[in-house]
């Protein structure tokens, strides 16, 4: 399988990348790092990576900042750094990827734990895993051509055993899985 595997500098990326090549072709992409750059807050980049790779299975996206702090210091401009980077990253890479990825390919996105168990100091986090994991249930009913879409909800990296986070990558992208929010250590 030939996978996109985005933001592979990042901790879950150092550690898909040397796993998934195991078995599959891995091009790899990233805003200062990878085979290619991509800036997920531009969809002209990202309609860019999209042209310049050919005949892709399956498009890992484990990149995108967000803010974290308190409600005395969220305002709008710190709350659309997740916003537009994370949230409408992953977004943009199904709205203009769907045009690009093999039939019966996939979409595998990462949120995170505080989409549905948020703790103090992660309204932004909270409100953009929330709104990723809401983006993967409503199109993975809309996608055509078997086109799949999945999205991880790992807890705190660091505190997963490491198979159990590479196994929930790879449910997504080897089984039929479609509109999961796949947990991981919850």
């Amino acid at each position: 399988m030939r996978i996109l595997l985005i933001g592979v500098n990042g901790e879950i990326g150092k550690i898909l990348q040397p796993e998934l090549s195991k078995n599959h072709e891995i091009i790899s992409a990233g805003r200062n790092s990878g085979d290619f750059r991509i800036d997920l807050s531009d969809t002209n980049s990202i309609e860019k990576l999209f042209k310049e790779i050919k005949q892709i299975d399956a498009c890992i996206c484990i990149a995108g900042d967000c803010y974290t702090g308190d409600i005395l210091s969220l305002d709008e401009e710190k709350l659309n750094i997740g916003i537009k980077n994370k949230l409408l990253g992953q977004v943009n890479l199904v709205l203009i990827g769907q045009h690009y990825l093999n039939n019966n390919g996939s979409f595998t996105f990462t949120s995170g734990k505080m989409g549905d168990k948020p703790i103090k100091n992660n309204i932004a986090k909270a409100i953009v895993n929330g709104g990723i994991n809401s983006f993967v249930l409503a199109a993975s009913l809309e996608l055509e051509r078997g086109i799949r879409i999945n999205v991880i909800s790992p807890a705190k990296v660091s505190d997963i055993p490491v198979d159990d986070l590479i196994n929930a990558y790879l449910k997504s992208i080897e089984t039929t899985a479609n509109g999961e929010i796949i947990k991981v250590n919850y």
